[in-house]
């Protein structure tokens, strides 16, 4: 699987969260605690928010502890607002294009988990997708296909009905297929205003997912970075402190939405198309 995290807040720089924790998510890329998949060195990206109306992206395929682009960017981009990713690949190839973050105009979308069975389900699911932005696949993994599917089915105008939309989508196919399990994911969407998240599978037992309980809990991404507004908030696949108290577990089939520092939490149910 994979390893990520959002942040939305003051502006910080983002070496600070990436590379200066004891368990930042830099280490993450080579000590997970998830036993599934300890190591997450295939490839690896960043998704920024600045002064322009899209997001800056950088990736590549090196494990992100051997990049040392990655370092001496980190080190130069503030942000009030950014999402990072190390990859586990579940078989799709270690190529630039399929690392995560992905982008459309001004959303960012990244993704830990898999599509079940996603060779035989791929043909469907492409063919659900709008001819509009067809031409904007890329790569070849089936993230990026969930984040073309939920934009197709409205995801700009209504983010929670249409990722609800993408995923009914994509259990419907796997159960004409006779495909069990289809769908699991942690999901990470930002628009630059807000941030937006996912916890879902289809099993029901989804791969772990936290958000910080406040301002203190969330310096604890940087504790040295110093400027972190009252509403400051992150979002990670696990924990970069011990100080458990401080982050909270984002409950199975939830739906979180993170603006200003309020954090609002509802169920998430996949609509069947």
């Amino acid at each position: 699987m994979c390893r990520w995290l959002a942040y939305s807040g003051a502006p910080i720089f983002l070496d600070e969260v990436l590379f200066k924790t004891d368990h930042s998510l830099i280490d993450q890329s080579l000590h997970a605690s998830d036993p599934l998949s300890t190591t997450n060195g295939d490839g690896f990206g960043i998704g920024w928010y600045g002064q322009r109306e899209v997001p800056g992206v950088y990736k590549d395929i090196r494990p992100a502890w051997n990049d040392s682009n990655l370092q001496a960017l980190a080190t130069q981009i503030e942000s009030r607002m950014f999402m990072a990713h190390v990859r586990a690949t579940t078989g799709s190839p270690v190529q630039r294009t399929n690392c995560h973050p992905f982008s459309y105009e001004n959303w960012l979308f990244l993704h830990n988990g898999l599509v079940n069975e996603y060779d035989l389900l791929r043909r469907d699911l492409l063919l659900g997708i709008s001819p509009d932005l067809f031409a904007s696949i890329h790569g070849t993994t089936d993230s990026e296909l969930l984040f073309m599917l939920a934009l197709t089915f409205g995801m700009m105008g209504d983010v929670k009905a249409g990722l609800e939309r993408m995923a009914g989508f994509v259990e419907d196919a796997a159960e004409r297929h006779g495909v069990d399990e289809a769908l699991q994911m942690t999901l990470g969407v930002s628009n630059g205003e807000s941030l937006f998240a996912v916890r879902y599978s289809t099993r029901g037992e989804s791969r772990s997912l936290y958000h910080s309980a406040s301002r203190e809990g969330t310096m604890e991404i940087a504790p040295d970075a110093g400027r972190f507004s009252r509403d400051a908030r992150a979002i990670v696949s696990e924990p970069l402190s011990n100080l458990e108290d401080e982050w909270v577990p984002v409950p199975e089939a939830s739906f979180i939405e993170i603006m200003h520092g309020d954090v609002k939490c509802e169920p998430f149910a996949p609509i069947t198309p």
